[in-house]
């Protein structure tokens, strides 16, 4: 277990614009991210979503993303990584930041009709105290999407390789490397009830559809 100034150093290790420069750069990392859009097309298929929370947002690529998706849907990215916040906030002025907890989000009970989690569960401390925020918040009825890495012998090459050269500021960042059977469990531990559970990038990312 590491303590607040471990995990700190580890996240100012990314840079706040990691994300946009390092796909603006990258034709992998591009591709990478741009499955995780089309995935999540698929997921949600038709559904429109009026209140979306992004857990773990960075410096807000992604809920950037989902906004062109639902236009009229109001955006909140939260995120305990002060200076990606501060970036989300200039650069995404239509998407609402805050400086936040996953552990212990500031929100009342049912508030959200979507919930997101992408390439973050794997980064906490305690990822079903987490799992179980993200069902409070969440209406009744609400979906939500949490996914990661499925830990599966391909991930686990690049993984190693990237983390020692390209991607050399996230080393020791996953405190928690799950398998996906693991990470279906710990869900399955949180009450929230697994409508699909969809594998894209070649077998090496899991995402779950779920509901509350």
């Amino acid at each position: 277990m590491k303590n607040k100034r471990e995990l700190t150093k580890i996240w100012n290790q990314v840079p706040p614009d990691y994300y946009q420069k390092e796909i603006a750069k990258s034709q992998l990392k591009r591709y990478w991210h741009t499955q995780k859009i089309n995935t999540f097309k698929k997921l949600v298929g038709r559904r429109r979503f009026g209140k979306i929370l992004d857990v773990g947002s960075a410096s807000g690529r992604m809920a950037n993303e989902i906004s062109k998706i639902f236009p009229k849907a109001k955006i909140t990215g939260v995120d305990t990584y002060q200076k990606a916040i501060c970036y989300g906030k200039k650069t995404y002025p239509h998407i609402e930041f805050l400086i936040a907890d996953a552990h212990k989000l500031p929100f009342r009970t049912n508030s959200f009709t979507l919930v997101i989690c992408y390439e973050v569960i794997e980064h906490l401390v305690n990822p079903l105290r987490a799992l179980k925020e993200i069902k409070r918040v969440l209406k009744k009825g609400g979906r939500a999407i949490v996914a990661m890495d499925s830990g599966n012998w391909l991930f686990r090459v690049v993984w190693w390789v990237s983390e020692k050269t390209i991607s050399s500021v996230w080393q020791n960042a996953h405190l928690h490397p799950f398998k996906h059977t693991e990470l279906e469990a710990t869900i399955k531990k949180s009450g929230l009830k697994i409508v699909k559970k969809h594998f894209s990038h070649f077998g090496m990312e899991v995402s779950f559809f779920l509901r509350k």
